[in-house]
């Protein structure tokens, strides 16, 4: 056998240990919290010595980090025409919630950890506070604005992912992009009260 092919299975085998301690984390964040949720638990869940774990991610915080390393991806979110951007943007939220259970673990955890409050908050200042400011009617009030749009699209995710409302949970994924477009329209383009 060569030194690459070693190398390639070396480097397969690796990812597949990576992949599998972050499905631990993920699941493991999900249902304990971060502050409950142990490197040796999550070692146990993905059936491999602690000490991968802390080899691959160094401690539980870059191993958090990595887990739960998503975000919206506003940036390529169009916003033309103007008039459709609350819809465009409660679709494509919406849209990542349902494919992405990292959010869900990130939501569960952000209401009690730094580190996954401090992610979550990024997302507000790196794009919903940029977006707000290039489509709104007054630059000033993009913070705002961002922080509405932000309290909408997150109590959305917390009734209908993390606390599973029934009502919440029933609605077909157009309906919720017709109730709440509308709603994050205003926000972002309304004149100031």
């Amino acid at each position: 056998m060569t030194d690459r092919t070693e190398n390639q299975q070396a480097a397969r085998r690796s990812d597949a240990t990576r992949a599998t301690i972050l499905a631990a984390a993920r699941e493991r964040f999900a249902t304990d919290g971060y502050e409950k949720a142990t490197i040796r638990a999550i070692a146990r869940d993905a059936r491999i010595d602690p000490s991968m774990v802390m080899r691959y991610y160094g401690n539980k915080a870059g191993l958090f980090a990595a887990a739960v390393a998503i975000g919206p991806d506003l940036p390529g979110l169009a916003v033309e025409p103007r008039e459709e951007i609350g819809r465009a943007m409660a679709r494509h939220f919406l849209a990542l919630w349902e494919e992405n259970e990292e959010l869900t673990a990130l939501m569960r955890v952000g209401v009690t950890e730094p580190h996954a409050a401090e992610r979550m908050q990024s997302v507000l200042r790196e794009q919903l506070i940029p977006l707000a400011r290039r489509i709104g009617p007054d630059p000033d009030q993009a913070q705002a604005r961002a922080a509405l749009c932000a309290s909408a699209v997150l109590g959305l995710a917390l009734t209908r992912y993390v606390l599973r409302f029934p009502a919440s949970v029933a609605l077909r994924p157009e309906e919720i992009v017709d109730w709440l477009g509308p709603t994050l329209q205003r926000y972002l383009t309304a004149p100031t009260p």
